[in-house]
């Protein structure tokens, strides 16, 4: 038995993580605004993790084996965190993104297209920090979401007196109803309507990862293992949108239709102009075996079609 503390955790694979845990055996603590109460067994406390003095409060003598923190997006709560967590844990994992690699959000390592991208290509260790940009203003945060989290990531790299594991997280799909970002049902909506779905000229793959997966990898992360640094989290197989598209069209009967986006129009998510697929090299190795895609994503886009409502697409993934 541990005991783990759970920023976030009150939707989509948190809330599936936080269950895992309690259900294991281990002592959770979830720390959230209390938009949602966690299951029983779970011991809750009620704060904004944006105001430090009411963390720090709050936690007063507790300890950890392990935090997991779901909702750290800035350099700024990071380093907030990384004080009030001092000498609490001896161990931090933050669920991070893919997104840390897109090359159209920063300058990067080059990488030959369909060569897999590993850690090192975004070392936080090497990655500057700057508290003083307005991390505080919404509409920053969402525009500069890629680079807020490599710069949280750099921050607790520099700050934390713990063993530090960002986990970056592949596209993550399933859940149906759950899968709040509205990316997977925005092409079952196209494809199911026979509307096109909105193209670059050659989409390029990327990598994805199943909700209950990632809830798998996290929870590995935090208690079965002790290695730190970046791990790259993804299901096994590159998919394109068109690729994705089919697998919904053979579900629905109906062929897919494409159109391909005008120079400077927004193309449908996951189609790429730029190649970051990630390589989940490192974490087989320290031992965590995953899934493919083309295995899983049947059953999400089942799901898919069966929730009762489609959602707005967002920007973000955790």
């Amino acid at each position: 038995m541990q005991r783990i503390c759970v920023i976030g955790g009150n939707r989509y694979f948190g809330k599936l993580l936080v269950q895992r845990l309690r259900d294991a055996g281990h002592r959770v603590t979830v720390i959230n605004r209390g938009s949602a109460p966690p299951p029983d067994g779970v011991e809750h406390l009620v704060l904004d993790r944006d105001d430090e003095s009411a963390l720090t409060a709050a936690l007063a003598s507790r300890t950890f084996d392990a935090v997991v923190d779901q909702v750290c997006y800035t350099p700024v709560q990071a380093i907030a965190a990384a004080r009030a967590f001092q000498g609490r844990t001896r161990r931090y994992v933050m669920t991070s993104t893919i997104e840390v690699y897109d090359p159209a959000t920063a300058t990067l390592p080059l990488v030959p297209p369909g060569t897999p991208v590993p850690e090192e290509a975004v070392d936080p260790a090497a990655w500057p920090v700057r508290t003083d940009l307005p991390w505080h203003d919404a509409a920053y945060l969402e525009a500069h979401y890629a680079e807020g989290k490599r710069q949280a990531e750099a921050a607790f790299t520099r700050h934390a007196g713990f063993a530090f594991v960002p986990v970056r997280a592949a596209h993550v799909l399933g859940g149906g109803a759950e899968e709040f970002t509205g990316r997977l049902a925005h092409y079952v909506e196209r494809v199911t309507e026979g509307r096109p779905v909105v193209v670059h000229p050659s989409p390029l793959p990327s990598v994805f990862i199943h909700y209950r997966e990632l809830a798998d990898v996290v929870f590995w992360a935090a208690t079965a293992t002790d290695f730190a640094g970046p791990l790259n989290a993804c299901s096994d197989g590159l998919f394109d949108a068109r690729e994705l598209s089919a697998v919904i069209a053979a579900q629905v009967g109906r062929e897919p239709s494409y159109r391909t986006a005008a120079p400077g129009e927004a193309a449908s998510p996951f189609s790429f102009d730029r190649h970051y697929a990630m390589s989940n090299a490192r974490a087989k190795r320290l031992g965590f075996t995953f899934s493919r895609t083309a295995e899983w994503l049947p059953a999400a886009v089942t799901e898919a079609l069966a929730a009762p409502e489609l959602r707005p697409v967002r920007e973000d993934t955790l």
